[in-house]
């Protein structure tokens, strides 16, 4: 089962107390899942999905809410209107739709049921990557009224969501690992919650440790590099005009360092006599470099 499975799985089991709460979750299903059709006075709402997670989620909702028992997508007219009505679809008086684009402010007012509008959402039309190869967690919505309302609720969570067009539809999507644990968290989906932090933990180790031996790496290297660059600058100084020429403290710091090519510098003024520090022998080293440049 992919990542994105076992957040539904664990999404499609829980349940809101509040019956607003409920709506709520219903109405993102109906709003991104349902089907609406009306024809010859006759009104049909649809869940289209094979998603046995998502529809299973929907039958309870119907059960709590409304008390319909169905057994397939379709059911009785009267209780499709009471549907729609309860989800702010259907206006009874004018006996017509509403702006299915969006879902009606008042079922989404406060923070609980936008918790649960955003769960719904991605219940039935959301997915994610597996979090060991990539952060991605997106809802497809099918016009962008829609994905502007969903991106408006997810960022008064403070988290970064933003839009992208794909072929007919708008996606709201958000790759910062951090805000889809965040989004994780509203959503109530803990168990996956804390999977993707264990992968998180063990990706930013890997990740630091991978940082700490490339940077050691890297001054092993220049390490390295230098002491190459010291031994030809002297080797260039003794074949020319002879190490004897170097006054004393520099023709010492030479034959040191043509005898010990591959000591540190700290390591190597312990050797001199009397022993400098490390900036002593790096001075030094810098007087031989300046004169093996002139001699070039």
């Amino acid at each position: 089962m992919s990542f994105s499975s076992e957040v539904k799985q664990e999404l499609s089991a829980s349940l809101a107390k509040s019956r607003h709460c409920q709506m709520a979750e219903l109405a993102a299903i109906v709003s991104f899942s349902g089907k609406l059709h009306s024809a010859g006075g006759k009104v049909s709402l649809v869940v289209d999905s094979d998603n046995q997670m998502l529809l299973a989620k929907y039958r309870i909702l119907l059960e709590q809410l409304f008390h319909i028992d169905i057994q397939k997508d379709e059911f009785a007219q009267e209780d499709v209107l009471r549907v729609l009505e309860g989800v702010k679809l259907w206006d009874k008086a004018q006996n017509c739709f509403k702006n299915t684009s969006v879902t009606d402010g008042i079922l989404i007012q406060q923070t609980c049921c936008k918790r649960a509008f955003i769960r719904g959402a991605f219940l039935a039309a959301g997915s994610m990557s597996n979090p060991n190869k990539a952060y991605h967690f997106e809802i497809v919505c099918s016009c962008l009224p829609q994905a502007n309302q969903l991106k408006t609720i997810i960022n008064s969570f403070d988290v970064d969501a933003r839009i992208v067009a794909r072929k007919k539809n708008q996606v709201v999507y958000v790759k910062e690992g951090s805000h889809i644990v965040d989004l994780l968290n509203i959503m109530e989906a803990h168990v996956a919650l804390m999977n993707l932090e264990n992968v998180r933990i063990v990706k930013e180790m890997r990740n630091s440790v991978n940082r700490q031996v490339n940077c050691e790496t890297a001054n092993i290297s220049k390490t390295v590099n230098a002491a190459v660059r010291q031994i030809e600058d002297i080797r260039l100084i003794r074949d020319t005009r002879g190490l004897e020429s170097l006054p004393d403290h520099l023709r010492e710091m030479a034959l040191l360092r043509l005898e010990y090519p591959d000591t540190p510098l700290k390591e190597l003024g312990t050797y001199l006599n009397p022993p400098v520090g490390k900036s002593g022998v790096n001075h030094r080293l810098r007087k031989l470099s300046e004169i093996a440049k002139q001699l070039r």
